[in-house]
Order: C-alpha cells, then sequence, then structure tokens
C-alpha cells in the first residue's frame, strides 16, 4: 500500500512515498534533536518506492562528487578521447592533504589512469582525483551531467589545490557557488545516478557494472554499510568538518535499495569513526533498508 506522508516544515521536506507510516515516523524521531541539516533521499530499484527528506536540495558533495568523475572517465573512454591504460605521472607539486596514499608516494612515479580511478574511489583518494581531473577537465563532467539532464551536480574545483593549480571550472568561479567548495549535488540526482549505473544506463551495460564493481570495493563502511551484514554495499563516502555523507547501493532482501544521505552543519569536528552525523547516517540507512 502505498501512501503519502509531509514532515513537518521543521525538516524542510517535500511529499515523500513510503511504505508505511512507521518509517516516516521512525526517520522524524532520528533526526529531530539533530544538530545539523538532514538530507535524505532513497528508492528501492525493485518496486519504485521512495523515501525523500529535503531530496532535492542543493548539498555540498565533499568527496562523493568523485562518483561523477568517475562516470566522464568512462565515457570519454568509451568515445575514444581517453585511455584508462595511460600511464600519468605524479609531481610532487601536486600531492595533496587528506585521505589516500599517494601523498606519501614517490614524486615521478606513473600509474595508468584506471588505477588512478580505482585510488579514487576505493580510497577517496585526493591526489589521484585531481590527477585526473587534470586530465579531463571539470569542465567536461559539468557537460556530462547537464547532459544527463542533472542541474545540482557540478564540480567547483580541484581539491585543496591553490592559484592557478586550483582547477576551478566555470561552475566554480561563479561567486554564489564558492559555499559550495568541491562541489554541488542534491541526494536526489545521486540516486539518479545509482539508479542508471543498476539499470546499465550508463556509457553501456558493461561500463555501468565496472564502475558498480569498482564502488563495491570502497572502504569506507563507517555510513551506509555499517551495521549491515551479509549484504552488498556499493557506495562512496565524503567528509568535511561539519559534513558526512554516502551515497550507494545497498543490496537487500527487499530489493535494491539506492540511498543518498548528507549531514551537514555538525557543530564540532570530529574524525573518528563515530562521528555523530557518521552515525546518524548509519541509522538513518538501517531504517530504511528495514522497511523502504
Amino acid at each position: 500500500m502505498r501512501l503519502n506522508f509531509i514532515l513537518a516544515a521543521t525538516f524542510a521536506c517535500v511529499p515523500l512515498l513510503a511504505r508505511a507510516a512507521p518509517l516516516d515516523d521512525a526517520i522524524k524521531a532520528k533526526v529531530t534533536g539533530f544538530h545539523g541539516h538532514v538530507s535524505l533521499y532513497a528508492k528501492n530499484l525493485d518496486s519504485g518506492e521512495i523515501y525523500n527528506l529535503a531530496g532535492e536540495e542543493p548539498v555540498r558533495t565533499a568527496s562523493t562528487i568523485k562518483l561523477p568523475i568517475l562516470i566522464e572517465c568512462f565515457s570519454e573512454a568509451a568515445e575514444g578521447k581517453l585511455n584508462l591504460s595511460e600511464m600519468i605521472s605524479l609531481p610532487e607539486e601536486e600531492k595533496v592533504s587528506g585521505s589516500g596514499i599517494l601523498q606519501d608516494l614517490s614524486a615521478g612515479d606513473r600509474l595508468p589512469l584506471r588505477d588512478l580511478m580505482m585510488l579514487m574511489i576505493v580510497l577517496s583518494d585526493n591526489t589521484a582525483t585531481n590527477l585526473i581531473l587534470n586530465r579531463i577537465g571539470g569542465n567536461a563532467v559539468n557537460a556530462r551531467m547537464a547532459q544527463l539532464g542533472l542541474v545540482q551536480t557540478r564540480v567547483m574545483r580541484k581539491i585543496l589545490g591553490k592559484g592557478a593549480a586550483a582547477g576551478v571550472t566555470e561552475e566554480g568561479a561563479k561567486p554564489e557557488n564558492q559555499k559550495w567548495g568541491l562541489g554541488r549535488t542534491s541526494p536526489r540526482e545521486m540516486v539518479g545516478l545509482l539508479e542508471k549505473l543498476y539499470r546499465g544506463e550508463l556509457v553501456s551495460k558493461s561500463a555501468s557494472s565496472d564502475m558498480l564493481a569498482i564502488l563495491k570495493k570502497q572502504r569506507d563502511h563507517a555510513g551506509l554499510a555499517r551495521n549491515v551484514k551479509d549484504v552488498t554495499v556499493a557506495n562512496k563516502s565524503g567528509a568535511l568538518d561539519a559534513l558526512r555523507s554516502d551515497v550507494g547501493i545497498v543490496y537487500s532482501k527487499r530489493g535494491p535499495i539506492a540511498i543518498a544521505i548528507t549531514v551537514d552543519g555538525i557543530p564540532e569536528p570530529d574524525w573518528s569513526p563515530d562521528n555523530r552525523g557518521q552515525l546518524l547516517i548509519s541509522e538513518l540507512s538501517e531504517l530504511i533498508i528495514q522497511q523502504l
């Protein structure tokens, strides 16, 4: 039975479609009292049922923007513009801090683009991401997202780059977009990308399958996959001082569920696995997996 529910205005939510009222009640109970803003969109890819909590609102991406970058790489490879076996050099000046391992490797090392893509997703390697953006350009990613009909999902700049090396895109150069940092998206658009991947509609069936295989190797399991046992999860997480986000497909017993959750405005930085935003993502995704 499909019922329409409207969350109280406090939650800045649009009408949502859920399996039953208990899911709506449980989500509201988790969100109430949380000191931060929660945006959520989830869809059971078998039944088509949806849960939406401010899912159309634009949000900062943090590292979840690496999924659109991955999609652009596979798209350009299919078009003959990019060779995934192409060797890319690691200059010392391109190393940036944060997640990943390339910052600790020797300058001058050369890696195939395919490996950089794997590092970008599996370890969320920031340096690998920047090397890829140097090669394909953030504007190309944005053009691809627009071609797919997405209006929010845009790369704004490289990660931690400075001056001429910042890699600011045309979108990122707009003053009104500086607040987004690395990128902007919405939970609904991320779920849309995940659904296209699941259905083999991004680039080709084989390319979609290859991208999902990479996402399944992703090693940050503190959010969507935190308390999921014996269930495959294909996801990409993101983190900033005041933000935690996770987007992915959970292959649950109720069917594959595409979920995108962003928690922003976390009062205090906490880079432990038990960050309150991270725990909330886990709790919300558990409810969705159990009931959607």
